[in-house]
């Protein structure tokens, strides 16, 4: 098995509303898993843009992200990601700019073409200009010009300001091999939603990393690998605390998303058969247990995919569950 010693680990963080909970404790417990993570070693933490979803506080994305770096010191934060067809690529480089200009030298920009949303909330959000994602191309294109006018044009005679002439990493995300594809083509890092979207991962890391094109951004491909990990003491306790995250798809594959739920003994009185099979699999490419199965796993799936960074979510109930998830993650990538 391949040695993951070195590898980056990061967060990502869907800011989870729990049953009884609120939006403002969301905030509270993402700033102070943040701050654990810091101290632990993980490299970066994303927030994600998800909109018309009462388990989801992240919609205002760069907002939470400005919340969170100022609560910390020096680990990276980001998006993961803003969903560019619901933005003006103009309001997005000014955003990013200004948190580059706030937390210099902390601030990523990763970009899908989702809606990251339902149809109702897609058209809310684009106020009826509508798009499919397929000129996801070109803006991209007109953001880069705004930040780099050397790149390519944004809208003549239009500056991003803060934002014009900022270093501030895009990545392209993504859960099929369109992006894959794009990042290859215009030599950026790319990240694979494979937390929720497990049977393209192979295929899209490989065809990114064949079309890879050298640039100014990265000289050889850079793939990180999204992961549910979900860890406690044993794999009992991880599989009970799984249950969370197994009723929140359960909630989406019905069309009702809800609030992150407390765990329970057996999903069995809770789901059919066709939607366990559907939950299981697209949640096939998680690891859930105690350290030792971790590890394990972790070192599986590094052999299957040759990652360059992992991601992890963990939608964990409890939050000092939560905490010791992510601490259980570092201390396994610390000791192989």
């Amino acid at each position: 098995m391949e040695d993951y010693s070195m590898i980056p680990i990061s967060v990502l963080d869907l800011a989870p509303v729990i049953v009884g909970g609120t939006p403002r404790d969301s905030f509270h417990r993402s700033v102070d898993l943040a701050r654990h993570v810091e101290k632990w070693g993980y490299h970066r933490y994303w927030l994600a843009e998800h909109h018309n979803m009462p388990g989801i506080a992240s919609s205002a994305t760069s907002l939470v992200i400005g919340y969170v770096a100022m609560a910390t010191e020096k680990i990276r934060v980001g998006s993961g990601g803003i969903m560019l067809p619901n933005h003006a690529p103009l309001v997005i480089a000014e955003q990013f700019g200004t948190l580059e200009s706030m937390f210099p030298g902390r601030i990523d920009l990763g970009l899908g073409r989702a809606p990251g949303s339902d149809q109702a909330a897609a058209r809310a959000l684009r106020r009826g200009l509508g798009s499919d994602g397929q000129d996801f191309p070109e803006q991209l294109s007109e953001l880069r010009g705004y930040l780099n006018p050397a790149l390519s044009k944004g809208v003549p005679g239009v500056r991003a300001v803060p934002g014009e002439g900022l270093d501030i990493p895009i990545w392209l995300l993504g859960s099929s091999d369109f992006s894959a594809q794009l990042a290859g083509q215009l030599g950026l890092p790319f990240a694979f939603a494979s937390h929720f979207a497990p049977d393209y991962l192979l295929a899209a890391l490989d065809l990114y990393r064949r079309q890879f094109r050298p640039s100014g951004a990265l000289e050889k491909p850079y793939a990180m690998v999204g992961v549910n990990i979900i860890a406690a003491a044993t794999d009992e306790e991880a599989q009970h605390l799984a249950t969370s995250q197994h009723q929140q798809f359960l909630n989406i594959v019905r069309g009702r998303p809800g609030m992150l739920s407390p765990p329970v003994d057996s999903m069995e009185s809770l789901w059919s058969p066709q939607e366990k099979a559907y939950v299981h699999k697209a949640l096939s490419f998680s690891i859930v247990g105690s350290k030792d199965t971790v590890r394990d796993k972790l070192a599986k799936l590094q052999e299957q995919t040759g990652a360059d960074e992992w991601i992890i979510a963990g939608q964990i109930y409890d939050h000092k569950a939560r905490l010791r998830s992510y601490e259980i993650v570092a201390e396994v990538v610390k000791e192989s």
